[in-house]
């Protein structure tokens, strides 16, 4: 039994696994990066840890660190969230050689079941039907160039290691084979450390379906229903309902049936996910997620389940209190992944500080949020802010509790997000249907459109009020975090700093600073802050415009940037690994 849990994740993930142990009776115990000092999730815990100097994106990577910081937290149980190392086995045999428990499963299952091609094998043998492809990794080009053609295109390829549409590759023809193989493996050894890849035949039109599961160490396993993720952009999640509009009860039981008797194959332990694409009424197994998922509050909302809870109870050893005939969902539920992106322009990253910042309420409301007013996205990370919940009766009641809550959700600062698009998405009649697939951001351009009519103009600049007393800051002592209150004059306060409480939320700014980004100049420039990845652009090239010139990596998504126009290319001003700032010269045009 453990008293103690250390969380080694950030964010939203962080704070929903922290409530859940504070219900338990649980001690929290927080982990951060240089660049989470002020996060909410750090402040929320018991204790809270600096994991060290270095790349901030690395920081949570380091196992022996976080093992460090849990031995001297008295931890006896590490919560990995999701992402980051919720599915690496390395690291749960760490931390059980370490003396302490993984929430979560055994890193065996794990093995079986993390990686796509070791997935797909064990499916086959459980008898799960999946998507027609490779069992094991690819290297060669010609022998994919082969598989299309006895596939037929388009054809996809992914990631082993790892899920979220991160190292996934849609590839239409020969000629984009080299590319796309090029292009996905960078992704994936950037986000799983692993650059294998593996292909499968690409279904044109279908749904995203998934299937929560929860298991004891008991050999009991049960599963909650499905949720329906069909809304996407990249190949990653925007909207999630459950239960599907696709599927007919009789469906939900089989496919669940078919997700236990795969669980029980590989002896899973804990919460985990099955996610299948559905099509002309057939459902094709295409992954495991060996961890709670970001969308797993829509099965807590209709199955009336703490999935978290569920983990931190089966991880102390308790015999699955849920039977398989009791469960059955009530009424229905939508989740909008709110996201520092802007739809207006292919949902590119967006970085900012959060100005004022107010979460809708009202009955079947619910918010998973991991910011607060004053808060710096920071651009290590997912793009992931919060999550609004919404729960009714009906689908329809539901659509329109959603629409009202979007609707009262104010993020200020000028921070641009997701939200001007779950509303179009919401209000638009294709989603109310319920007539979806992958393709449906594609297939309707004018959700763009709808989505600009949303969105607030950006804000005029405020001039900053001198802060109250008292005034509380942080420290650190031997990379354990303190609160502290300062009365009277004490420090001073550096612009751009969070304001403390008791102050108006503003900011002051320095009317007499230039932009930063300086006089306009004919070139191609970095519309965000990122690292580049990868350079096409030579000097005294010929382009066209719209050709890809530079790959610029940005919370843990690959964006395109591209020549605004033809010429040729004068100087190419940026390098692979090079870290840029938004509004960077990359390249400029012979002339110029």
């Amino acid at each position: 039994m453990f008293t103690t849990v250390l969380i080694a994740n950030r964010g939203e993930i962080a704070l929903r696994v922290m409530r859940a142990c504070r219900e338990l009776g649980l001690r929290t115990v927080a982990v951060y990066s240089e660049a989470d000092r002020d996060a909410p999730h750090v402040a929320y815990a018991d204790a809270a840890y600096l994991l060290g100097p270095g790349p901030s994106s690395e920081s949570y990577l380091n196992i022996p660190r976080l093992i460090e910081v849990a031995q001297q937290s008295e931890a006896g149980a590490i919560h990995p969230g999701y992402g980051f190392l919720a599915e690496n086995a390395e690291f749960a045999r760490a931390v059980a050689a370490a003396g302490m428990v993984f929430v979560g499963p055994p890193p065996e299952a794990m093995e079986r079941m993390g990686g796509k091609t070791a997935a797909r094998n064990e499916a086959t043998n459980a008898g799960v039907p999946v998507v027609p492809g490779t069992l094991e990794a690819l290297e060669d080009l010609v022998e994919i160039e082969r598989l299309a053609g006895e596939f037929g295109y388009p054809i996809a390829i992914k990631a082993v290691g790892g899920g979220g549409g991160r190292g996934l590759r849609v590839v239409r023809s020969a000629a984009e084979i080299a590319d796309a193989f090029a292009s996905a493996r960078r992704e994936a050894e950037t986000a799983f450390k692993n650059g294998a890849l593996y292909v499968e035949k690409y279904l044109p039109s279908p749904r995203h379906i998934e299937i929560q599961i929860l298991a004891d160490t008991h050999g009991n396993v049960v599963h909650l229903g499905e949720r329906d993720c069909s809304v996407q952009r990249r190949h990653q999640k925007l909207i999630e309902e459950a239960p599907s509009p696709a599927l007919s009860a009789e469906l939900r039981a089989e496919m669940g049936a078919a997700a236990v008797r795969l669980a029980k194959s590989v002896d899973y332990v804990g919460a985990g996910t099955l996610e299948f694409l559905f099509q002309d009424g057939h459902y094709y197994f295409l992954e495991m997620n060996t961890r709670i998922q970001v969308e797993h509050t829509v099965t807590e909302m209709v199955y009336g389940v703490d999935l978290v809870k569920g983990q931190l109870r089966i991880a102390q050893g308790e015999v699955l209190w849920l039977k398989q005939a009791e469960l059955t969902p009530r009424g229905h539920a939508i989740e909008c992944r709110i996201n520092a992106e802007d739809a207006l322009h292919n949902f590119r990253p967006a970085l900012g500080t959060v100005g004022a910042y107010r979460e809708p309420s009202g009955l079947g409301v619910r918010v998973d949020s991991g910011v607060r007013a004053d808060y710096t996205i920071p651009q290590f990370y997912d793009s992931l802010l919060a999550k609004l919940v919404v729960w009714a009766e009906t689908r329809p009641e539901a659509i329109a509790r959603g629409l009202r809550a979007l609707a009262d959700y104010e993020i200020g600062g000028g921070v641009v997000t997701t939200i001007p698009f779950h509303r179009a998405a919401l209000g638009h009649p294709v989603f109310a249907k319920g007539d979806l697939s992958v393709n449906f951001i594609a297939e309707n351009p004018e959700l763009i459109e709808t989505a600009r009519s949303f969105t607030p103009a950006p804000p005029e600049p405020v001039e900053g009020e001198e802060v109250g007393e008292p005034r509380n800051f942080t420290v650190e002592v031997n990379s354990r975090r303190f609160g502290v209150k300062v009365f009277g004059a004490g420090m001073a306060v550096a612009v751009g700093a969070p304001a403390a409480k008791g102050g108006n939320g503003k900011r002051p700014i320095n009317k007499t600073k230039k932009s930063r980004l300086g006089p306009k100049v004919d070139g191609v420039i970095s519309p965000i802050q990122g690292r580049i990845t990868a350079v096409r652009a030579k000097g005294g090239q010929q382009v066209e415009a719209g050709q890809v010139l530079f790959i610029v990596e940005a919370m843990k998504m690959e964006n395109e940037i591209t020549a605004p126009h033809a010429g040729t290319i004068g100087e190419v001003k940026a390098a692979e690994g090079v870290t840029v700032e938004a509004g960077a010269v990359l390249a400029t045009f012979a002339g110029a």
